[in-house]
């Protein structure tokens, strides 16, 4: 079902400066920030704080370094 909402010009235009792109909709900002509001997953914060062990453990390339292997 498809649906029109009233907003101020404030809140519209305040949704034009988070467009990402000029052809971007409001409803994709609108979903953007509620996926931004949303907390993480169970299997999110585990694979973060896994990353976060590796990085500690210098288990890490820089880009430097990734880029002198591909003779960037």
């Amino acid at each position: 079902m498809v649906t029109s909402i009233q907003i101020s010009e404030g809140l519209q235009q305040e949704l034009v400066k988070r467009k990402l792109f000029e052809k971007e909709t409001y409803e994709e900002v609108l979903w953007g920030l509620v996926e931004d509001s949303q907390e993480l997953s169970e299997q999110t914060i585990k694979e973060i704080e896994s990353a976060r062990a590796e990085i500690k453990a210098g288990k890490f390339h820089t880009l430097a370094e990734v880029k002198k292997e591909l003779g960037l």
